[in-house]
């Protein structure tokens, strides 16, 4: 099936290999990717509006190629690696109970959103704006508070610490 230059409205994809497909100039408004592999897709002028990706693999995505007009999803216990969400607007995203490896978030906007439960490994906040965000119950995040906005961020003891390893210093 291509995927390129067509509209998909509250459909269900479930089960599915997008691997190496283009998803570009497509619309998926109201969408929901249930154990699909979603990995090195070109999402060109892609319009995602509500969509939710539960279970899935996602792998070297550039979302900020998307069409930037209203980009809204949700991730829900999936595998996020070596993907890109910079310059997005993604206020109350839901990355909850993810594996988000070696993911970059450059001046992006993350107001209210969510990383619970998440293992944030390798990825790069930076210039982003993380205010109300929460982290509660995330680990192995390393977020330089000198270079995002922190204002009321969320976070849990002991895994808070992630905010020093900018300084540089010892804790024992």
């Amino acid at each position: 099936m291509d995927f390129q230059n067509k509209e998909f409205e509250s459909k269900t994809f479930k089960n599915i290999n997008f691997t190496d497909k283009s998803f570009k100039n497509s619309n998926f408004i109201d969408c929901v990717f249930k154990n699909c592999n979603l990995s090195n897709i070109d999402l060109e002028n892609t319009r995602i509006q509500n969509a939710i990706f539960k279970k899935c693999k996602i792998l070297g995505l550039n979302f900020s190629k998307c069409n930037k007009f209203i980009v809204s999803f949700g991730f829900e216990d999936s595998l996020i690696s070596m993907s890109v969400f910079s310059n997005l607007d993604l206020k109350n995203t839901r990355f909850d109970s993810c594996q988000i490896f070696e993911c970059s978030f450059i001046e992006t906007n993350l107001t209210k959103a969510s990383f619970q439960n998440s293992d944030l490994k390798n990825t790069r906040f930076q210039n982003s704006n993380l205010s109300f965000a929460s982290f509660k119950t995330a680990k192995n995040y390393s977020i330089d508070p000198n270079n995002n906005i922190l204002k009321k961020t969320n976070f849990s003891i002991p895994e808070v610490i992630g905010l020093l390893t900018i300084f540089d210093i010892n804790l024992e």
